[in-house]
């Protein structure tokens, strides 16, 4: 492990390997560029592992919580800047995993827990501190509601992934029913294409992957055609312009899911607290999370009319080659 440690990448490297495509801006514009040099210092110097990482992080918010609860405007912005040195450190625990090869089953759940156990205690610290300082049984009401919002957040998206997860089996599974001869269509899903290409015209992706590559000259054949599937090709006719705002963030590893759980944790425990408003900015991040939430809902929704055509244009194939 030593000898890991010593022969670590360079910086540009480092950012390659433990920084996400696509991550929340918020990530991606006020973490990364401070977590990622101390990243490959913390790899290449210490023997700190993830899970301490995650302990630090852990202890660090709990640390947060106690300046909140204290109630005073100077104690909220001490709370807030201890918070988000809390969320750096919970960034570099998975980015020194993927640097050093430490990552564990065990330390993903950590992680997880962890954090939830961190915005409900934060949450609650914050509102009975404001509470104390004014008796707006407001506050009350809003430790409830961030919890609420931050356990919704997560089992919506968890529930989301197994859906889309058991789509794409099912595709698969009539495909490979569905193939007769070495030379059958292989499967490509469009969202990864464009996922790995941010700038990618989907008229154009659909015809370089349908037409296979060229062999060389030569050589054998080309591989196998590749047949596209697009579960979110309704959702983009009816909004064209998702596309151009989803290429140019893309290109900033910026994923379109603007206000996630993440936006939505620094509003309350960041930006309330900085601005001494916490009613206002928890009400504001609480709306704006709803909002992309049914955004991401609704997409799922017209990916589900997706996912039914194409099992009906793999039963009329099925029909068509037994006639």
């Amino acid at each position: 492990m030593p000898s890991l440690r010593r022969d670590l990448p360079p910086l540009p490297e480092v950012r390659r390997i433990t920084q996400k495509k696509r991550d929340a801006w918020w990530t991606v514009l006020l973490v990364d560029p401070v977590a990622t040099p101390l990243v490959r210092q913390v790899a290449l110097r210490t023997r700190i592992t993830p899970n301490q990482l995650t302990w630090g992080a852990f202890l660090l918010g709990l640390a947060s919580a106690v300046c909140f609860a204290l109630g005073d405007w100077r104690w909220l912005v001490a709370g807030a800047v201890v918070y988000h040195l809390s969320f750096i450190l919970d960034c570099m625990d998975g980015k020194v995993a993927r640097l050093t090869g430490q990552g564990s089953v065990f330390g993903a759940w950590l992680d997880f827990v962890f954090d939830r156990i961190r915005v409900a205690v934060c949450a609650v610290a914050l509102m009975a501190g404001q509470y104390e300082r004014s008796g707006d049984t407001t506050y009350i009401w809003l430790a409830a509601a961030v919890i609420g919002l931050d356990t919704l957040r997560y089992i919506n998206s968890l529930e989301i992934f197994k859906i889309r997860h058991s789509m794409r089996k099912q595709i698969k599974s009539r495909l490979r029913e569905a193939r007769r001869s070495e030379n059958q269509a292989e499967l490509a899903f469009m969202e990864d294409l464009l996922r790995n290409n941010p700038e990618a015209d989907i008229e154009q992706d659909q015809r370089s992957a349908a037409a296979g590559q060229e062999a060389p000259e030569g050589g054998t054949a080309a591989r196998p055609q590749a047949q596209v599937i697009d579960l979110h090709e309704e959702f983009r006719h009816r909004f064209p312009a998702y596309l151009r705002a989803r290429s140019f963030l893309l290109r900033h590893r910026i994923r379109t899911h603007l206000v996630s759980g993440i936006e939505f944790q620094m509003g309350v425990f960041i930006i309330g607290p900085f601005l001494d408003s916490v009613i206002g900015a928890t009400i504001v991040s609480g709306a704006l999370l709803l909002v992309f939430e049914l955004a991401i809902i609704y997409k799922l929704l017209l990916s589900t009319r997706d996912f039914t055509r194409t099992i009906d244009s793999f039963e009329r194939d099925d029909v068509a080659r037994a006639a």
